[in-house]
Formats: structure tokens, sequence, C-alpha cells
């Protein structure tokens, strides 16, 4: 095989090790490492949470002095600037690696080509570059995060095949199949919290949490959209507080009495402009992004998709199709309000990709 055959198969078992930590580092990326000496993987790791070693740390650790000479491959360029850890960078030029090649620059201001360039000062060779297109999709909540400081949005709506959220009664249980939720629990679990409207509390009552088993100790935040604060005090968010951080967004006109009372049953109350009824969203993800919650599942109501799309908010969106027709002026859909004149003005959505699960056909595209 060619040296290049070569770097690219070592780069895809990094990239193997960083998909490890999905979910899981926020506000932090995911990143790989694998050291390689003589054509030997001598070391390798992955960052697995905020606040632990980064992976070339890790990866340096298991090759030890075997990394005299070798190459590191690394799927996000080291950090330089003291953050929860050391500067990874010192600890590379202490190793006497001969090679690195780093997949991605880190787009964090304090870091970007920074890294690589005290490498190349030291001597040390660095290539860049290799598979640079899967760090954009595995580390997209992170790269809005870092550049812009608010949330990456994701929209998730399931849907009858005339795209129907629910009957005009309301019922909506349940259009996808069991399989497709278990989907969506992944989902939830690859987000730091997922968003809903009040609508969604006081009509189903929800817990909001994750259910897979290995997101013990994730942490996870339920944000409710609430204007006029109707939130009960009696909700299940509120009776399983290990379930989750509740945060409620009201508008200045919720009465305070109700915040008091809400605050006092462990949930945290923000107040953000309001227009017509509706809070500034904008506002909402900034208030996040303060939090350090770099990614957002938004599953509320037919009104709440409408108001992202609307005002542009939205990054991404998972459309569960079920084949069913439910039919209905009255009943719901997820895009809704005053709509495009003409086909021509619709609204696109890129990159779109589709897949099956069971007799679902499930489709994910960017705004």
């Amino acid at each position: 095989m060619s040296s290049q055959g070569r770097d690219l198969e070592f780069m895809e078992m990094a990239y193997s090790l960083a998909e490890k930590a999905r979910g899981r580092t926020s506000p932090n990326p995911c990143v790989g490492a694998v050291v390689v000496k003589a054509g030997q993987i001598v070391g390798w790791g992955y960052h697995q949470e905020a606040g632990k070693p980064h992976a070339e740390i890790e990866a340096l650790e298991r090759a030890g002095r075997r990394a005299i000479g070798a190459t590191l491959y690394l799927t996000l360029e080291p950090c330089v600037h003291w953050g929860r850890t050391p500067p990874c960078v010192d600890r590379l030029l202490q190793t006497g690696l001969k090679r690195v090649v780093v997949s991605a620059y880190d787009p964090n201001p304090l870091v970007n080509k920074k890294g690589v360039a005290r490498l190349r000062q030291a001597g040390i060779k660095v290539e860049t570059g290799l598979l640079g297109h899967l760090n954009i999709r595995l580390n997209e909540s992170y790269i809005k995060y870092i550049t812009a400081r608010i949330p990456f949005v994701t929209l998730k709506a399931a849907l009858s095949l005339d795209g129907k959220m629910a009957a005009a009664s309301g019922d909506s249980r349940w259009i996808s199949c069991p399989e497709s939720r278990y989907f969506v629990q992944n989902l939830r679990a690859e987000h730091d919290g997922i968003l809903v409207g009040i609508n969604t509390i006081l009509k189903d009552d929800p817990e909001l949490t994750l259910r897979l088993e290995d997101t013990c100790g994730k942490k996870w935040h339920r944000v409710v959209l609430d204007t006029h604060l109707r939130f009960p005090a009696e909700a299940r968010l509120l009776k399983n507080l290990r379930g989750g951080r509740v945060i409620i967004f009201a508008g200045p006109e919720g009465p305070e009495d109700r915040a008091v009372r809400l605050r006092q049953k462990g949930a945290e109350i923000i107040r953000v402009p309001a227009t017509n009824g509706q809070l500034d969203l904008k506002a909402v993800l900034e208030e996040l992004g303060r939090r350090e919650i770099s990614s957002v599942l938004v599953e509320g109501g037919a009104g709440v998709l409408t108001s992202f799309i609307q005002q542009k908010l939205a990054d991404k969106v998972y459309l569960f199709f079920s084949p069913r027709f439910i039919g209905g002026e009255k009943s719901p859909t997820p895009f809704e309000g005053r709509g495009a004149e003409t086909v021509a003005e619709a609204l696109e959505l890129k990159k779109v990709r589709h897949f099956a699960i069971r007799n679902d056909i499930i489709v994910e595209g960017y705004f």
C-alpha cells in the first residue's frame, strides 16, 4: 500500500475513535488520535468528555517512548491555550514526534492554525486536510457554537405522508414506529438538550429525558418556551430533576409569583424579550450559548418549528415520514404561517439524504 493509502487508513481509524465521543464532549469537539511507528499503531485515544485529557494526550500516553520518531494522526488541530486542560501542543513538542498529520484546523479563534504553526516552527513535518470533510459533519455543533456562540439547532418532526404532525384532535401517538422513536433517543443523546414549547408540556406532560443506558451522567438540559409562564408546578419535568436541568424561557410579563414557585421546584427561569406573544428566539439561543450549551434538538409543535424556520435560526432537520395519511385542513404541519407565494420562493433543504427505518422514511437536510 502507498504511503498516501496508509495515511488515509490511519486517519480513518482516528475518525472511528472520534465518533465514539459523539454527544459526550460538549462544549469541546470530538477528536480522535492514532500514533504510528514503522507501520504499526503504538498509541491511540479520543477525547471522552470536557475536562478529561484530549485525544492526542491519551494516544501519546499509550505510546510512551515509542512516540519518538513516530507519526501522529489527529482529526483536529492541537490546542495552544489553557482551558480545562493544559495546551496539547506543548506536550507534542516534548515527545520526539517526527511527523503530524492533521485532518482539520480548529475553528476556535484561540487555536485556528496556531497549533500547526507551532509544530512547524519546532521542525516537525505537518500535513493538513486529509479527510477534513468528515470533521465538518462530526463537529458541526462545535463549529457553530465556537464561532457564533449560540447552539446548533436541529429540528425534528414525525409526519404522515401528507405532511401532518397530528390529527385534527391533536392526537399524535404514535405516528412513527418504535424503531424510529429509538433512533430519536440517539439523536437526543447527540445533543446537549431538548427544546419544546409550553403547549407540548400542557398537552403531553412529557419528561423529556434520555432513555439510553449509556447516557447516564451526561449533562442534559430540558428547555421550554413559555411566553406567559403557564408552566404547571406539578409537571412531570419538575418531579424528576435527575432527568436533566429544566430551563424555562418566559417573556417580561409572565407572573413573578409563578416564577418564584417554579424556581422553588428546581427550574431556572430566564426572561427574554417578546413581541406579539412570541419570544425572541435569538435571545433564547444566546442565553443557552452563555451556559455552554452547544446544541439543541427542537421537538416542539408546529408553532415552535415554524418560528425557528421563519427566523432562519434552524441549522438542520430530521423529518420522519410514516406510511399513512391523516388529512384534515386543521391538522398541524411542521411549517405553517403565511407560506411561500410561489414554488420558486419555497425553502429548499441542502445536503439532503434519506434512509429507511422499518416502514418509515427519514429525510435529513440542512437549511
